[in-house]
């Protein structure tokens, strides 16, 4: 989860959400080898209730509806709910980011929302034959995820990352042999979350979060001239062995190869089922979920992923 301001204040909470809409929509954390095993679709419940303290009224953006390409998979309507009630002006920003502006009042505000949505099953896709272009074959559109970015030095890390993937064949495989290394090198870890950490410092720290392990490999990916950008989400324990930490929201990353932009998550380094998007970006900068403009105090924060798994 990234929280971001001018202040560079930075909050993470876990804990899982309770609602009671589980007693109309019956869920399960996971189903291990079930869902995604024939590439049957589904329906997601999912969600988050998010509060904060506002000494002061407080201008914020917030980033955190589905993003416009998953709109047409929504089964009921992903609007946010705001308590107590207040004004919001929404937009596109660059990168495509459907996204709100409010002025939050002095005192607590929460924000909410529940909806179901259509997924395919499938893990990620896969392609081991994906070529990589040359710099000059790309579509102009994807040269800015070369560059480096706030969180993503590709100049602190360029030597490191052609001693390691110089002879690693391009395209897919080097892609993976990124994936590869980040996971092997970098520990999950909430004690080490920190909203200034760096792909840098995660190389050298070799601790960190989902986004941590997103913004290293996106940025060994822009290095080795693959065009990578970071991403944000919805990640449920669909399809595999359910993780007893609270549900957080989710960071993984896109390259562009083949053609066409392919997910890949360093930090479980596996295909998933059922990743919902919320926002694309250089880096968490772009994508953070909740900008403030002014101090502010993160007084609650509940998410929830879940398969629906009978009708009622």
């Amino acid at each position: 989860m990234v929280v971001a301001s001018r202040r560079l204040a930075f909050v993470d909470a876990y804990e899982l959400r309770d609602v009671s809409v589980h007693a109309f929509w019956p869920v399960q954390r996971s189903r291990v080898g079930a869902a995604g095993a024939k590439g049957f679709s589904m329906k997601i419940h999912a969600g988050y209730e998010i509060s904060y303290e506002c000494p002061q009224p407080t201008p914020m953006i917030l980033m955190l509806s589905v993003h416009p390409s998953r709109f047409p998979d929504l089964l009921t309507e992903d609007r946010m709910r705001l308590d107590p009630p207040i004004p919001t002006n929404t937009y596109h920003d660059s990168f495509g980011n459907f996204c709100h502006v409010i002025s939050a009042p002095a005192g607590r505000l929460t924000l909410s929302t529940d909806f179901l949505v259509h997924d395919n099953g499938e893990p990620d896709a896969a392609a081991p034959q994906a070529e990589q272009y040359e710099l000059e074959d790309l579509p102009v559109e994807a040269l800015i995820y070369l560059l480096g970015s706030r969180y993503c030095e590709t100049d602190r890390l360029s030597n490191v990352a052609w001693s390691l993937f110089g002879q690693v064949r391009k395209g897919w495989p080097l892609v993976q042999a990124i994936c590869d290394y980040v996971h092997d090198r970098v520990t999950f870890s909430y004690a080490h979350a920190s909203p200034t950490k760096t792909a840098y410092e995660a190389y050298v720290k070799r601790r960190g979060v989902c986004r941590d392990f997103a913004h290293l490999a996106v940025t060994l990916c822009r290095c080795m001239n693959v065009p990578a950008r970071y991403c944000t989400g919805y990640l449920g324990d669909i399809g595999v062995s359910p993780d007893n930490s609270p549900m957080d929201f989710s960071a993984w990353f896109e390259v562009y190869l083949g053609g066409r932009w392919y997910a890949f998550d360093a930090r479980h380094n596996t295909p998933r089922i059922g990743r919902i998007l919320m926002a694309r970006g250089r880096d968490a900068t772009d994508v953070a979920i909740v900008t403030s403009f002014g101090p502010c105090t993160l007084a609650g924060f509940k998410v929830i992923t879940d398969e629906v798994t009978s009708a009622v």
